[in-house]
């Protein structure tokens, strides 16, 4: 992932604003360490800092058109741009990059080609011809971005807060799925699936069709110039992007180049059962496997720089990014730049373990729609930023837009958890995978429990947390926030009212559900009760601990 800024329509058109605006964009450097490049037409600036993964000899931004009336800053692949230079014949790029083509698309079809790019990624694109723009961000989510406003009318767009926080008078998270346009001075969704209304779907469930959506998805995500690998950590949603990775590693472009053995990843403190797991799944797809240890106090001394790089303080997102943000660096540090990760799923498929308790399959759809609807906020954020603060980029394949098109239209009766008819979490995605005459993965791997990335990496990990928090009489304040078991919302409650006495993000709080769950007497003598600040259910939720 690189780093964007761009200041556009500001008062201020001398050196003195070009050089601050070159300053705020090094605070982005750690997301694109690779190359810098600024752009100014009048009262309009656009910089950029560059994380090359195609083409790095000569696709530094901004990019351009023919004759350099359009200029674009973007983070982000286009998965698709070969098929999009096809389809432009009558024009000439200049660079290999897979960006290049989002100016030419504007020069073919003006604001309406967005939904044309098959890929993630936040742009900002100036058509010096009238000295219009348009800011855009993914469907999902998954390349952060924010947009704030300055005293003097002008609008900042930054890939991270650090770089409007001291020179706007506002800001605020860019929605994924929108743009915006000057010519109309606001935001407009551009993303539009079938999901999007939470109607029910009712398409029959097809194994194989899902099995070769998910297949194409990762596929895709192969599309590199550089080295790179998959995070392991021996869960189905990880183990499944391997598998496929290996399967069609020798393909790629890049293994012609750095060779055919993927390498894998994964992350924990001693004895964790992720570990455990990952090893046995690398052994069994062949892979370089690298593991990597912290330690409790290894961990809570990052917890500064992790709240620093991933810019919130929810309390499940910080946990679970401590450990990604480890690995990334140990990552970059071999030479990798881009990893595939297994983001996604469990929002897509009802993988929390509270999914077990809700009531009908409407019910459960709808809580489908939320947590993918929130995703940018939580796991989007984590994969995104815990990783770009090295100059690593995450690929996360689960949340391709037609692969969630295709696993958002089923019934979802299907992906009820029904353990009498021995259908646990995700049984459709393992049922899809479950291939007796070429397994992608072992049978327990395949039907292994899921365990929340913060858990999976060691329990002591979120216990020393607990710890450490009590004796400093911290975190009083968390955001977002609100009632939540088990990476839930507050649905977890609604469904279970006995989960209402034990309000915790580790999996072990599932009771009656994880296989090593909190004991339910011991917790409820214990349960701190939560005073809702901000009662907008439409928003997330500050919550204050009392005592």
């Amino acid at each position: 992932m690189c780093g964007i800024l761009a200041v556009l329509g500001c008062s201020d058109v001398s050196q003195a604003k070009r050089t601050r605006v070159l300053e705020l964009s090094r605070r982005l450097k750690h997301r694109g360490p690779d190359w810098s490049g600024i752009y100014q037409n009048g009262d309009c600036y656009l910089s950029h800092q560059r994380l090359a993964i195609i083409d790095p000899a000569s696709g530094d931004q901004p990019l351009y058109n023919e004759n350099q009336t359009i200029v674009v800053t973007v983070n982000g692949e286009i998965y698709n741009h070969e098929e999009i230079r096809k389809s432009l014949p009558s024009h000439k790029f200049a660079t290999g990059s897979d960006c290049e083509v989002i100016a030419h698309l504007y020069e073919e079809h003006g604001e309406n080609f967005i939904d044309m790019l098959d890929g993630v990624f936040s742009f900002v694109l100036l058509d010096t011809r009238d000295n219009s723009y348009i800011a855009a961000r993914d469907a999902i989510g998954i390349a952060s971005l924010y947009i704030g406003w300055g005293l003097d009318g002008s609008v900042w767009i930054s890939s991270e807060m650090k770089g409007l926080h001291d020179d706007c008078e506002h800001f605020e998270c860019f929605p994924p799925g929108h743009f915006y346009s000057s010519k109309t001075s606001s935001l407009r969704r551009w993303y539009n699936p079938p999901w999007f209304s939470e109607a029910i779907p009712s398409n029959p469930y097809e194994p194989l069709i899902l099995r070769r959506a998910f297949e194409d998805a990762v596929v895709k995500r192969l599309m590199s110039d550089v080295p790179f690998g998959v995070l392991l950590s021996g869960g189905l949603d990880s183990s499944l992007v391997a598998s496929i990775t290996s399967r069609h590693l020798s393909e790629t472009k890049a293994a012609r180049t750095w060779g055919a053995q993927l390498l894998s990843f994964c992350v924990g403190l001693e004895g964790s059962p992720d570990l455990k797991a990952a090893k046995e799944v690398a052994e069994y797809l062949g892979t370089m496997h690298h593991e990597f240890h912290f330690t409790v106090q290894e961990g809570i001394d990052a917890i500064e720089d992790v709240i620093y790089h991933t810019e919130t303080y929810d309390v499940t997102t910080i946990r679970a990014s401590t450990p990604m943000f480890l690995m990334s660096r140990k990552i970059k540090s071999l030479g990798v730049k881009m990893v595939l990760s297994g983001e996604g799923a469990d929002e897509i498929f009802g993988g929390y373990l509270y999914f077990h308790k809700a009531p009908g399959k409407e019910a459960f759809h709808v809580e489908n729609c939320h947590k993918l609807k929130a995703l940018h906020m939580y796991d989007c954020l984590r994969a995104n930023k815990a990783t770009s603060a090295w100059g690593l980029e995450a690929r996360v394949p689960f949340l391709d837009k037609e692969f969630i098109n295709v696993a958002m239209s089923i019934d979802p009766e299907w992906k009820m958890i029904k353990p009498e008819e021995g259908r646990i979490e995700k049984w459709i995605l393992r049922r899809a995978f479950d291939d007796e005459e070429h397994p992608y993965l072992p049978k327990h791997i395949l039907y292994r429990q899921k365990e929340q990335f913060s858990d999976g990496v060691g329990y002591s990990w979120i216990d020393g947390i607990k710890a450490h928090a009590e004796q400093r009489n911290s975190a009083k304040l968390t955001v977002p926030g609100g009632p939540t078991v088990a990476c839930s919302t507050a649905k977890a409650v609604e469904w279970d009212q006995a989960w209402s006495k034990n309000l915790d993000p580790s999996g072990r709080a599932a009771f009656g559900v994880h296989n090593s769950a909190y004991d339910r007497h011991a917790i409820s003598s214990k349960t701190i009760p939560a005073k809702i600040i901000d009662e907008n259910h439409d928003m997330p939720r500050m919550i204050a601990s009392t005592s």
